[in-house]
């Protein structure tokens, strides 16, 4: 089973892009997990909306042009919900849901807290909120997330650590959730895969030729609860992949429909 997820910046521009062949070329049988859609599902057009072979979610939230996520899987799920249950965190369009006979699957994009303090504080309440709600998932079968997290865990986890050492995506308490959430048994996968290998980021400023120059951060990751780690056949990121101010990201695992 391959899982991939990307935050897009837009479907409708992305999806308009020779870059969309992407997806197009995956060859279905996978789970596909986007973010910042900035688009309802009447607002996309129609192959894109529910493209062949696979089911289709989408999330929008109460401000149009902003946020969203949406998932296109080939695999039938159990059960489908969106957003946390804490009402605090309910409206910008951030979650969806999707459980399967072998784990909990959540494509999540997380807050950014670049927009001041009242914007960091809810970005921290929001990762709290969602790790509370990870782990009674958790309880009933394992938990696979994806998407945008917004920060960058390690200093090997961006290119210029020590310039961005008070900028939000890299703050010591962002950081350190990332710590808690590894604490409570959750595992980065491509770290577990490819080690600490360099120069694996999946996000680029439009500015500066930054990423010609691969100046990045590696902001989006596929998070697995460690009793599903025997599972995990590879993960990787897809830097070549371009359209987006991010890089399509996947994860293999050996489970079978």
């Amino acid at each position: 089973m391959k899982l991939y997820s990307w935050n897009v910046n837009g479907i409708r521009a992305v999806s308009a892009k020779p870059e969309w062949d992407w997806f197009r070329n995956l060859g279905g049988g996978c789970i596909v997990g986007l973010q910042e859609t900035k688009a309802a599902r009447e607002q996309v057009e129609q192959s894109h909306r529910e493209p062949a072979g696979y089911q289709a979610y989408w999330l929008l939230g109460q401000r149009k042009g902003y946020s969203g996520v949406a998932v296109f899987t080939a695999y039938a799920p159990l059960a489908v919900s969106y957003e946390l249950p804490h009402s605090r965190y309910q409206g910008e369009g951030r979650l969806i849901h999707l459980e399967f006979p072998d784990f909990h699957y959540m494509n999540v994009y997380f807050p950014n807290g670049q927009q001041g303090d009242e914007r960091l504080a809810y970005k921290l309440g929001y990762y709290d909120a969602w790790l509370e709600y990870a782990q009674e998932l958790r309880r009933q079968k394992p938990i696979v997330v994806c998407g945008d997290f917004n920060t960058a865990h390690k200093p090997i986890d961006l290119a210029r650590p020590r310039e961005n050492e008070n900028t939000s995506g890299f703050l010591p308490i962002e950081r350190a959730w990332l710590d808690k959430l590894a604490g409570c048994g959750y595992v980065d996968t491509l770290r577990h895969v490819q080690g600490d290998r360099p120069d694996l980021y999946t996000w680029w400023s439009f500015r500066m030729n930054a990423r010609a120059r691969n100046v990045g951060w590696r902001i989006d990751y596929f998070f697995v609860s460690d009793e599903l780690l025997p599972k995990v056949r590879d993960a990787w990121i897809e830097p070549e992949i371009k359209g987006s101010d991010h890089c399509p990201i996947g994860l293999e695992l050996d489970i079978t429909d």
